[in-house]
């Protein structure tokens, strides 16, 4: 047709952007500790990034300063646009409230809670009432397959089922990025399997951006992108086996 426009194509953004850096530690009466030598790395909107490496390697120092856990030494880290190494702690706090969700290996979630009420916790700080955060929760945990365990606490659930309150908590307020650090450290191979499919399936749906941080070489086959760290260096970037194009 003579008035039909051509589609525009949306042109993928850098979601978080690491420039120049660097983390020591120093450790009393020594010499300091290089844990990080001068990364840079942008990752993208909507891509599932793995962070490999071996014990050691600095991964979980890299993702304590992509979150804003840690300061660097030198260097910056900017998500969404925001300097986050330059915020102070309030700010930092008020900005992975509305921006960052979290996946952990120990699944991290309160004992005196209930299920329900450990994965409405993220909304409680974004000002939501308690009946919508009610709502989501509930409705959040339906979808990870746990609707029959909502007034469960933890210790009445197993490793599997704590690990899918421990999503549904993570992706509830719809974060722009998830980290996930080692999140099937703890699980069986056939629940490692339905959790990584689960956290896929969530980011493609809600284009989120994942950080994969693991030394586990069969999770990170899971990714679209795989950054492999050796002695805070990073010493490769490649596509993963299920790398699909974001766009």
């Amino acid at each position: 047709m003579e008035n039909e426009q051509p589609t525009k194509v949306r042109k993928p953004r850098a979601m978080i952007h690491v420039k120049d850096l660097r983390k020591e530690y120093q450790l009393e009466g020594g010499a300091p500790v290089v844990a990080l030598k001068r990364i840079n790395l942008d990752i993208m909107e909507g891509e599932l990034c793995c962070i490999f490496g071996t014990s050691g390697s600095g991964k979980s120092t890299l993702l304590n300063q992509l979150a804003g856990l840690e300061k660097p030494t030198f260097g910056d880290v900017y998500i969404r646009g925001v300097p986050i190494t330059r915020l102070n702690e309030n700010q930092l706090a008020a900005f992975r409230q509305k921006h960052i969700g979290f996946v952990f290996q120990s699944y991290n979630l309160l004992p005196f809670m209930t299920a329900v009420e450990n994965v409405a916790m993220p909304l409680m700080f974004r000002g939501d009432s308690r009946r919508e955060r009610t709502k989501k929760a509930v409705a959040m945990l339906k979808k990870v397959g746990l609707g029959n365990r909502l007034k469960h606490y933890p210790r009445q659930m197993s490793g599997g089922q704590q690990q899918r309150v421990g999503i549904a908590r993570a992706f509830v307020a719809m974060p722009d990025v998830v980290f996930a650090d080692e999140p099937t450290g703890n699980l069986d191979s056939k629940t490692t399997i339905e959790v990584m499919d689960m956290i896929k399936s969530f980011a493609r749906k809600y284009r989120q951006t994942i950080v994969l941080v693991t030394h586990d070489p069969e999770l990170a086959k899971y990714a679209d992108r795989i950054v492999t760290l050796v002695d805070g260096r990073i010493v490769s970037d490649t596509k993963g086996e299920n790398h699909e194009e974001i766009c």
